[in-house]
């Protein structure tokens, strides 16, 4: 399909047949190969490439052997720690961009990003291109009408 359509960019998920939504990220080391031809497939097409990564640093090297663009950090632990600790819950979001951009990866990150927790991510994590933010900013749209929510997105990502 992703051939077919051929999008700017593609993110590859690892989503079980039963997931409603992504829950992990890829284990780039287990699944090398697997991702290394899938990425060369898309790459030859013209199609701009990214592996939704945990945040563990460890993984990148791997990530960076496949070929692909970018990684999208899988930012549902921060979301959940952000309250508790902002700085620990960044901490290894940003150890993990840091090796990215080692390995000349971009970086992308979604998931749970909200008007209350964007800016700050955003504002400690190098080398950020793109955010995947949905659920929240429908949700808020009902409240706030959808021109006014995105209009107060794009306020937290003044600084791109």
């Amino acid at each position: 399909m992703v051939l077919d359509v051929k999008p700017e960019q593609v993110t590859l998920v690892p989503d079980a047949d039963d997931a409603i939504t992504s829950n992990a990220g890829w284990d780039t080391k287990k699944h090398l190969d697997f991702l290394t031809e899938i990425i060369a497939e898309f790459k030859n097409a013209g199609i701009r490439t990214s592996i939704f990564l945990d945040p563990q640093p460890e993984l990148v090297e791997y990530a960076a052997k496949t070929g692909a663009d970018r990684i999208e950090l899988y930012t549902e632990a921060y979301a959940k720690n952000y309250t508790l600790n902002k700085e620990s819950a960044i901490k290894p979001y940003y150890d993990t961009a840091i090796v990215a951009g080692d390995f000349g990866l971009g970086i992308n990150a979604g998931h749970d990003l909200s008007l209350d927790n964007l800016k700050y991510f955003a504002d400690n994590i190098p080398n950020l291109l793109e955010v995947s933010i949905g659920h929240a900013l429908i949700s808020e749209a009902l409240y706030m009408g959808l021109e006014n929510t995105v209009q107060a997105y794009l306020k937290r990502l003044a600084k791109w």
